[in-house]
């Protein structure tokens, strides 16, 4: 068994760090577990928070949460709650889980740019044990929906984009040509300060995209959108001939039903992905049924998007290497 590094939460969560993590191939330093694990744990596993603080400042509406999901398996998380009816501007669970299965169509594991993130729907008495003025996201159901998102290790904000050394350090140009082909592609809008962030050892230079809310089709924002186009001078050749691979109907497969739940006895369960009730609405209703998803829309302006892509590096306006 291996320890999971805590950062402080406080003394509860230093003591809580003696919760071991399952003894497996870990990607890296900065995703400890296989991100298969970390899926089905955070979306379906026994699920105890045991401390936590506001991501960024004291009452921030994403918490920092180290969480206990089996007897010997803890680590942090971003758990951020969905708003009234599942979305709002600048808190769109979906877009947040739309950007990390997009990634999975052009990069592997290794190479991912958004840490896990799933969408999890916990029962309302069991949320208000750790929110006890917690509402319910839909009336009629007693159930609060929530992105959890893996904590990324190991990172900082500082020095993200840097021209000169994507000249010399190819390692480093390569991570960043993929993160930069994803924030395009989903339309990040959201520049501020520790939302995209690089790793913290330059021998390894892993770059994540850590909050996607605000991308896709939301409306004009004052964040910054700096990341919303392609920066970089040139692409990974191997990254761009996997974007050649995506078509329609692989999109539509990936993100037309992210995440799919059932209401009985009054709560919301999680149930398989069936047919698209509603293509139109990215969070949709059909009797029981609950859906989240991209609109046919939004999945439209990510083809779109990548079309312009590969257009650009067909007519020599991006290169590849």
């Amino acid at each position: 068994m291996t320890v999971s590094r805590c950062r402080c939460l406080g003394a509860a969560l230093i003591i809580a760090c003696i919760f071991r993590t399952l003894e497996l191939a870990a990607q890296d330093s900065h995703i400890r577990l296989p991100v298969a694990d970390v899926e089905r744990l955070m979306r379906e596993g026994p699920i105890t928070p045991l401390a936590g603080e506001g991501s960024r400042f004291e009452g921030d509406r994403t918490q920092h949460v180290l969480v206990r999901f089996a007897a010997d398996t803890a680590f942090e998380v971003k758990w951020a709650e969905a708003p009234p009816g599942g979305q709002t501007f600048n808190n769109q669970p979906r877009y947040e889980v739309a950007a990390y299965e997009l990634q999975k169509l052009f990069l592997d594991e290794p190479d991912y740019v958004v840490p896990p993130t799933v969408l999890r729907m916990v029962p309302l008495s069991q949320y208000r044990q750790r929110a006890p003025a917690a509402d319910p996201t839909w009336n009629d159901a007693s159930s609060v929906l929530g992105v959890l998102q893996y904590w990324t290790e190991g990172v900082t904000g500082k020095d993200v984009f840097d021209e000169r050394r994507a000249e010399r350090d190819s390692v480093y140009a390569r991570h960043l040509g993929d993160l930069n082909i994803l924030t395009y592609l989903i339309r990040h809008g959201d520049s501020n300060d520790g939302n995209v962030v690089i790793s913290s050892d330059s021998a390894s230079p892993r770059l994540f995209a850590v909050d996607n809310g605000v991308a896709f089709a939301s409306p004009p924002s004052d964040r910054g959108t700096k990341w919303r186009e392609i920066r970089v001078k040139r692409l990974p050749g191997r990254t761009v001939e996997r974007l050649r691979k995506i078509d329609q109907e692989l999109l539509v497969r990936a993100l037309g039903v992210l995440a799919q739940y059932e209401l009985r006895t009054g709560e919301f369960a999680a149930a398989p992905p069936s047919e698209n009730v509603n293509a139109r609405n990215g969070v949709r209703r059909s009797g029981s049924v609950l859906q989240l998803g991209l609109t046919s829309a939004e999945i439209n302006d990510v083809r779109e998007r990548l079309e312009s892509l590969l257009k650009a590096v067909d007519k020599g306006k991006l290169k590849t290497f």
